[in-house]
């Protein structure tokens, strides 16, 4: 399941996970996704040339990479795609933004 929250809730829902209000998650089988990071994406998202669509497919990609086990990874070398499973709400350079496991 999938579920868009403001802020605040999203912090409850993925209690005890600091989200700061700020960043999505996985509880149990939901994806808890930020909506204000799914109306706008990130600025480090952003920057690194990533759009809105690519932002939507990280972010869901990214929780259900969770819930089926997978940790955090980071960026395997500059200029290179991140892995979902890096952090790109959080950051991104010196990867290229990235929203599917295997693209």
């Amino acid at each position: 399941m999938r579920i868009h929250a403001s802020p605040t809730p999203v912090e409850r829902l993925c209690a005890p996970l600091k989200t700061t209000g700020y960043t999505s998650c996985r509880r149990g089988n939901s994806a808890i996704i930020n909506i204000n990071r799914w109306a706008y994406s990130t600025t480090p998202f952003k920057e690194a040339g990533g759009s809105l669509t690519q932002y939507r497919q990280y972010v869901i990609n990214h929780e259900v990479g969770h819930a089926l086990g997978n940790g955090h990874r980071q960026c395997p070398g500059a200029g290179r795609l991140a892995p979902v499973m890096q952090q790109q709400t959080l950051f991104v350079k010196p990867c290229k933004p990235n929203g599917w496991p295997n693209p």
